[in-house]
């Protein structure tokens, strides 16, 4: 049988994707965050699943209800929050699981970062003001970030920043970027993205941290910090351009 991680998306049940929402009705057994995961998205899951919140477990304990399960005969439904490209904990799962012979397969998920994005009513990718998109974290209690993947690193390009897990650090994450984008920085924070409690702050990086304590967020949230975030007066994209030659070019770049 087979382990499959499902992205559960942001928190609401219907941004899980129509693969990860079929894959939960089918697997005999469900293993989940309880503390991330909506009951909503547990109600696609068969009446007879196997339920179990992981909260409380560490990461071999997870593994071994996955081979436990596996050899029961059950495929087994592995929910993670947002996309398992990102912070999920798949990497070392799987590294497990390979040395256990089972077999897994991943299905992705909306990540937290555009499901905030959505809300900001934003694109992150803008012509002539921002192409790229960095998606880090702040260092606190958590596994240290690998040597010169530090912000100052990744402000110095001025390049838009995505940041999680990061919100109740916000002010020393604001005071070091300020030197790199200017305090006139345009900067959002977006909390539980899609959920009930949704709450968004706009602002700059002089602000923004005071109005994030303000509105009481202290999980869930991404900050946001760059130009493209209040753009206006930008050129179109050339893909979609009047002047460009249309004949003589393929239609996908």
């Amino acid at each position: 049988m087979t382990v499959h991680f499902i992205g559960a998306g942001p928190g609401a049940a219907d941004l899980i994707t129509v693969r990860g929402r079929d894959l939960l009705a089918r697997c005999g057994v469900c293993l989940y965050p309880g503390s991330m995961t909506p009951t909503d998205l547990l109600a696609y899951c068969a009446p007879e699943t196997e339920r179990v919140d992981t909260a409380n477990l560490s990461l071999d304990e997870i593994v071994e209800r996955l081979i436990t399960a596996h050899h029961a005969g059950h495929d087994v439904a592995r929910l993670v929050s947002g996309d398992p490209s990102l912070y999920s904990a798949v990497a070392e799962t799987v590294r497990r699981l390979d040395a256990a012979a089972v077999p897994y397969d991943i299905v992705p998920g909306v990540p937290a970062f555009a499901a905030s994005a959505a809300v900001l009513g934003r694109e992150l990718t803008v012509p002539g003001i921002g192409q790229s998109l960095v998606i880090t974290r702040a260092q606190a209690r958590s596994t240290a970030l690998p040597e010169g993947e530090t912000l100052a690193n990744f402000a110095r390009s001025g390049t838009t920043l995505a940041l999680h897990l990061a919100i109740n650090h916000i002010e020393r994450v604001t005071e070091e970027l300020v030197p790199f984008y200017g305090a006139d920085c345009p900067a959002a924070v977006v909390a539980l993205a899609s959920q009930p409690g949704e709450t968004v702050v706009r602002g700059t990086l002089t602000d923004i941290a005071a109005q994030a304590r303000e509105a009481g967020m202290t999980r869930a949230a991404t900050i946001f910090v760059g130009r493209v975030l209040a753009a206006g007066g930008f050129p179109d994209s050339f893909l979609y351009s009047s002047t460009r030659d249309r004949a003589s070019q393929p239609e996908s770049l």
